[in-house]
C-alpha cells in the first residue's frame, strides 16, 4: 500500500475535490441479493448521507461497509420465523441540508423504504430526520451531538418528545465535559479556554450546554461569538484569544474551515502560545492534518470511534481492527472515525428490524427503536436509558495526532484520555502542542 500524497496548501475547492473522489460509485443501490422492488420478502433500508461536498469525507467508508454488509447478509435476515432479503438504497445529500431533505422525500415516495438511516453532523441528520418524521417513516441516525438532534429540531427540556418516528444515538455535551476536563488537566495551562464555534446547530448546542458546564468545572471560558460556516477571516477570534492569553482553544468548525483558522492563528502569533488545540467536528480525518504539514502535529481531538475500541460490528462481520484495516486496503486511505460509527449504525438498524418482529410494519419498527438495546462497533447502546426520549448516548475518548512511528501513514491517532470511555485502552500520554511538532 502506498502512502497517499496531498497538497500542503488546502483550499475549500481542492478539499472538496479530494474528499469527493470516488463517490460516483455510491449513487446506485447496493443490494444484498438480486430481488424485485415489489418483493414482499425484501426489506429496504434507505441510507442518506454526505458523499460529496464539504462533508463528503464522512461518507468515504460507506461503499466498503455496504459491501461487507451484503456479504454478511447474502442469505437475508430471519425475523419472526420468516427470512427477508435486504436492499440498501444510497442517496447523497451533497453536504446540503436542503438537498438532504429533498432526496429523503424522493427516496420515501419513490422507493418506499422500511427504515431510513443517516449519519454525519446535524446538517445531514436533522433535515433527513424531519423529512422522515413528516412522512411517518422510521429513521435511525448517529454522529451529531444528541442535543443538536433533539433540541435542534424543536424538542423542549422537560416536555414530552414531539417525535414518534425518529431516533438517534451519539455522544452529547456531557461526554465532552468529562473528556475535556480530564484531557486538559494532563497539560499544565492557565485554564483559559478560547471557544471557536459557528452559528449553526452544533454551535447553539455548545453554547447552551457545554460552555456553562466547563465553566462550572473551573475553566475560564472566552467565547468571542459565532461566525458563519465558510468564513475566510478569523482575525477577530484570533485577536480575542491572543489578547486574553488563552492557552487552550476549543474549536467546532466544518473540516474545510479549520485549516483556514489554524494557518491564520500561526501567522498572527496565536499558535505559538497555545498548549492545547482541541478540535471537534474538524480534526477527525488524516487528510485534514496532512494538508497542514507541520502545523498538524500534536493537535488534540475527541474520538467517537477508534480501532482500539474493544467491540465488533455484527452487521458487517468485522471487529474494529478489521474495519480499520479493511477500509485502508479497500480505499488506499488511512482509517477514519466515521467508518466505525457508520458500522455501528448498520448494527443498530439490523437489531431494530429484528426486534420489531414485523419489519414491514413501520409502527413496529419505530416501537423497536424506542426500546432498542444492542451491541455495536462503538459499544453498547440503550434507548431505554435516555438521556431524553428518542436518544441513546455513546461515549468519547481523547486523542492526539502524532507523527507516525512506522507504517505508510504520516500520522497516528493516539488515545490519550479514556475518562468518558474506560473500556478503551490508552495508547500514549498526552503532550502539549508545539508549533511544528
Amino acid at each position: 500500500m502506498s502512502k497517499p500524497t496531498h497538497s500542503t496548501a488546502l483550499t475549500r475547492r481542492s478539499f472538496n475535490r479530494l474528499l469527493g473522489a470516488g463517490t460516483a460509485a455510491l449513487m446506485v443501490p447496493a443490494t444484498a441479493r438480486r430481488v424485485s422492488a415489489q418483493d414482499a420478502d425484501t426489506l429496504r433500508i434507505g441510507f442518506v448521507g454526505p458523499r460529496s461536498g464539504p462533508l463528503g469525507i464522512f461518507g468515504d467508508g460507506d461503499a466498503f461497509l455496504v459491501e461487507h454488509f451484503n456479504r454478511t447478509h447474502v442469505d437475508g435476515i430471519e425475523i419472526g420465523g420468516r427470512r427477508y432479503g435486504v436492499q440498501i438504497l444510497l442517496a447523497d445529500t451533497q453536504s446540503d441540508p436542503v438537498r438532504g431533505s429533498l432526496v429523503t422525500r424522493d427516496l420515501i415516495t419513490g422507493e418506499a423504504p422500511d427504515l431510513i438511516i443517516t449519519a454525519s453532523t446535524p446538517e445531514t441528520v436533522n433535515p433527513v430526520a424531519d423529512a422522515c418524521e413528516a412522512a411517518g417513516v422510521p429513521c435511525l441516525s448517529t454522529t451529531a451531538p444528541w442535543e443538536s438532534f433533539y433540541f435542534g429540531r424543536g424538542a423542549r427540556p422537560g416536555a414530552p418528545s414531539p417525535f414518534r418516528w425518529t431516533y438517534h444515538f451519539c455522544f452529547g455535551t456531557g461526554n465532552f465535559v468529562t473528556l475535556y476536563d480530564d484531557q486538559w488537566q494532563q497539560v499544565q495551562t492557565n485554564r483559559k479556554v478560547g471557544i471557536l464555534a459557528p452559528n449553526d446547530a452544533d454551535g447553539n448546542a455548545i453554547r447552551m450546554g457545554l460552555l456553562p458546564a466547563l465553566a462550572e468545572k473551573g475553566w475560564d471560558i472566552l467565547d468571542p461569538g459565532p461566525y458563519e460556516n465558510g468564513a475566510g477571516d478569523f482575525t477577530r477570534h484570533i485577536a480575542a484569544f491572543r489578547d486574553a492569553g488563552v492557552e487552550i482553544v476549543n474549536a467546532f468548525p466544518f473540516p474545510p474551515d479549520f485549516p483556514v483558522f489554524w494557518r491564520q492563528a500561526a501567522q498572527q502569533g496565536l499558535a505559538q502560545r497555545v498548549k492545547v488545540m482541541q478540535m471537534a467536528k474538524a480534526g477527525l480525518f488524516a487528510a485534514e492534518l496532512e494538508s497542514m504539514g507541520a502545523l498538524g502535529y500534536g493537535l488534540h481531538a475527541g474520538a467517537y470511534w477508534h480501532p482500539e475500541f474493544p467491540f465488533a460490528s455484527a452487521a458487517t462481520g468485522l471487529n474494529n481492527t478489521e474495519i480499520a484495516q479493511g477500509f485502508e486496503a479497500a480505499t488506499g486511505k488511512q482509517w477514519n472515525q466515521q467508518v466505525g460509527a457508520t458500522a455501528s449504525l448498520l448494527d443498530a438498524a439490523v437489531a431494530a428490524l429484528r426486534a420489531s418482529g414485523a419489519p414491514r410494519d413501520k409502527a413496529a419498527v419505530a416501537g423497536a427503536l424506542a426500546t432498542l438495546r444492542c451491541d455495536t462497533a462503538v459499544g453498547p447502546i440503550d434507548f431505554t436509558a435516555g438521556p431524553v426520549p428518542n436518544c441513546a448516548q455513546t461515549h468519547l475518548v481523547g486523542v492526539q495526532w502524532n507523527r507516525a512511528a512506522q507504517g505508510p501513514w504520516q500520522y497516528q491517532l493516539d488515545v490519550v484520555s479514556n475518562a468518558d470511555h474506560p473500556a478503551v485502552p490508552l495508547t500514549a500520554p498526552m503532550t502539549a502542542y508545539q508549533l511544528g511538532g
